[in-house]
């Protein structure tokens, strides 16, 4: 699938691999972001790490996949879907920074995430979220996904309550 006009004449492109540079900026991003709108501290950033660190180390990739938002050769955006047991695959780090926001990027990362699950052959693709990322939440709604389960967790520095949602492929 091709980027839509308004994100190519925006100046981004996406990559599917990690480039030196990458990792650091996509974590940088997602702390700096997630604190000022979320008020998630620095034990958020170093989860986005980890999960970032698993998706990269993992030494089989078959059914997994990453898309990197560069402007300018910077990260301005991410998405992850990790092939998980049972034939599930898990969507991870969605992301998109301030200056590109209202370019329809995290509409268009899930909606390929999802089009990547699904002609992988998986039959649930699912992510855990928190209650008040409501731009995300909106999104995933609009594609389907429902949520099914919920957890009061005490992390990055606050209470929150995690949302995992569903999207049946089968």
């Amino acid at each position: 699938m091709t980027l839509p006009d308004s994100i190519q004449a925006a100046g981004i492109s996406i990559s599917h691999d990690f480039a030196p540079g990458d990792l650091g900026e996509l974590i940088h991003i997602h702390g700096v972001q997630n604190f000022a709108d979320y008020g998630f501290n620095h034990v958020h950033e170093a989860y986005c790490a980890q999960i970032a660190i698993e998706f990269i180390f993992s030494p089989e990739k078959r059914r997994s996949q990453a898309w990197l938002a560069k402007r300018e050769g910077k990260i301005v955006g991410s998405i992850l879907i990790f092939e998980r047991p049972n034939n599930q695959a898990q969507l991870r780090l969605l992301f998109v920074d301030r200056p590109v926001r209202g370019l329809g990027l995290g509409r268009w990362l899930v909606q390929e995430s999802i089009r990547f699950c699904r002609s992988g052959g998986f039959n649930v693709v699912y992510l855990w979220t928190v209650q008040g990322l409501d731009r995300a939440i909106s999104i995933y709604k609009s594609f389907g996904f429902l949520p099914v389960a919920e957890k009061t967790v005490e992390e990055w520095g606050k209470t929150s309550l995690e949302i995992r949602f569903d999207l049946n492929l089968a």
